[in-house]
């Protein structure tokens, strides 16, 4: 094919697509109903529903992440003491299901800190069962040192991640 030929078959095809081309409807669809038209904005700030992690943390005062000790799991009294409370919160809202996150450190192996997370989970799950909370209300989850609160190698940081926090799932 020369030049020439292939030209004018690409400038026929485009002629012909553009024959397709249609003309925009007369009538456009009404724009869409905005639901908060007619209704007055909040004069304050609005509390968070129940069911919500907000409210979950509103709730139990910020008790929400427990610490622990290096290579530790165990339930020290200031952390029954947060417990005390989510389960208190809790017992006021028997439709709400939690999830705790065991956290570790960077340091140590990854496996090493899946299950030390994995541990501090359970026994912060063990601990709410104890005290009366349904098992089936609580999952556990644990991300080792996948998800730092602190980010800096400091003594300060690691305290901060080693850590097990509460969150509402539903």
């Amino acid at each position: 094919m020369t030049l020439r030929t292939t030209t004018a078959i690409l400038l026929a095809g485009t002629l012909a697509l553009g024959a397709c081309k249609k003309d925009a409807p007369e009538d456009l669809p009404p724009p869409p109903i905005d639901p908060n038209a007619g209704s007055q904005a909040p004069t304050g700030p609005v509390a968070p529903g129940v069911g919500t992690n907000e409210h979950f943390v509103a709730g139990v005062n910020g008790q929400n992440v427990i610490l622990f000790d290096t290579d530790r799991y165990n339930i020290d009294s200031a952390d029954a003491a947060a417990l005390q409370t989510q389960a208190q919160y809790l017992g006021q809202y028997p439709s709400v299901t939690i999830t705790i996150e065991g956290h570790a450190d960077e340091r140590g192996t990854r496996e090493y800190n899946l299950a030390l997370g994995e541990r501090r989970a359970n026994a912060a799950k063990n601990y709410l069962t104890s005290i009366g909370v349904a098992a089936n209300r609580i999952s556990t989850v644990s991300y080792g040192e996948e998800r730092p609160t602190a980010l800096a190698s400091t003594p300060e940081a690691w305290g901060q991640n080693r850590r097990a926090v509460t969150i509402v799932v539903n």
